[in-house]
């Protein structure tokens, strides 16, 4: 995806958001100090909070495109991470903020006046926060931008926010009952909800989660279908903002493929990862002797007898040193992996009777 257009559809969709949110605080905020509810006045203080949430991610998006520099090789892109965090705070602050001012309330109840101008604006609220939230999350799901998706997921929280202070004024017109304190703590709530969930959402690509597991199998299969490659393993990608990554992964490839041969094709997986995903890849290579294909089996079925163990690649079995070496991919359940080494070696002892055995373990970075 061009980074241009990219940052343009954020920018643009950001800008609707302010626009909308700032009228809808507007109307709102009138409409809660003349009738006395405080339900509608947190509902308008939340869309400031929404209008606030699009300017960061306008800032967020300017300063990730930064071009890379001395002190940051990799880029800006992470930014967008931390602009997702902001946003995720201000939502909970908010939300923590109204929580105490609705349980005062509760406990000093004014019973709010509503008018046919309250309900009208409440209601038009509620459509325009489902249309703008539906199209700021398909958005931000289209152009990769967890701070629109943020954004999106919080408009459609407002949406169901306003449509219980809808409920709220309908029971005080038509049964004289102020429930307006209970339902500032309910949407309290909800807005924390959303923050801590946007807020640990966001960490987690900070921290380094796991990668998409449609970009991780799509690298694979590509990678495979290329010709001279056999197999495709340990692929690690390293994120560095949306749409910008950097990763590794081993091929096998037959051991008689010259120098010269590989060169060509670790450049041509590389050019071709580039240009359909994004992503440079440092390339590994395993040799692959068809002559041992039976014992290369038999120490994948051996191997996969064990609980954790996910698959076995890169076999390499040197006749002349009686020497073995291959790969084993294990998840995060296994504790005690000297233990699985010498009880996967014990089975391929009989196999490869006076062999050395070595086993490296890799880890199931990607799916």
């Amino acid at each position: 995806m061009d980074n241009n257009i990219r940052e343009k559809q954020i920018t643009q969709t950001s800008i609707i958001g302010i626009v909308a949110n700032a009228f809808l605080a507007g109307f709102k905020a009138l409409v809660g100090f003349i009738s006395g509810s405080i339900a509608i006045v947190l509902d308008a203080v939340n869309n400031l909070t929404d209008a606030l949430s699009s300017i960061i991610t306008i800032i967020g998006i300017k300063l990730a495109r930064r071009k890379p520099d001395d002190d940051h090789p990799f880029g800006h892109g992470r930014i967008e991470y931390f602009a997702a965090i902001l946003i995720a705070a201000i939502i909970l602050t908010a939300g923590i903020t109204s929580l105490f001012e609705s349980g005062k309330k509760i406990f000093s109840p004014e019973t709010p006046d509503y008018n046919a101008a309250a309900i009208i604006i409440v209601s038009i609220a509620i459509i325009v926060k489902l249309v703008l939230g539906k199209f700021v999350k398909n958005q931000g799901e289209k152009y990769n931008s967890d701070a629109l998706i943020a954004s999106g997921t919080d408009a459609s929280f407002d949406a169901i926010i306003s449509a219980a202070t809808l409920v709220g004024a309908l029971i005080t017109i038509f049964f004289n009952i102020s429930i307006d304190g209970i339902l500032g703590v309910v949407i309290s709530l909800f807005i924390c909800k959303a923050g801590i969930e946007m807020l640990m959402d966001s960490v987690s690509n900070v921290i380094g989660r796991r990668p998409d597991s449609e970009i991780t199998l799509g690298i694979k299969a590509t990678v495979r279908e290329i010709s001279g490659v056999l197999g495709a393993y340990d692929l690690v990608l390293h994120d560095y903002g949306p749409d910008s990554a950097l990763g590794s992964i081993h091929v096998e490839v037959p051991a008689t493929m010259t120098a010269e041969e590989i060169h060509k094709l670790t450049k041509n997986i590389q050019l071709t990862i580039i240009n359909k995903y994004h992503v440079f890849l440092t390339i590994g290579i395993y040799a692959v002797d068809e002559k041992h294909n039976f014992e290369r089996n038999e120490i994948h079925k051996f191997a996969m007898t064990h609980a954790g163990v996910l698959g076995t690649h890169g076999v390499f079995i040197n006749e002349e040193q009686k020497y073995c070496s291959f790969d084993v991919l294990t998840d995060f359940t296994i504790k005690d992996k000297n233990e699985l080494r010498k009880n996967i070696c014990n089975q391929i002892q009989h196999l490869l009777p006076n062999y050395t055995i070595e086993i490296h373990f890799d880890t199931n970075y990607s799916n």
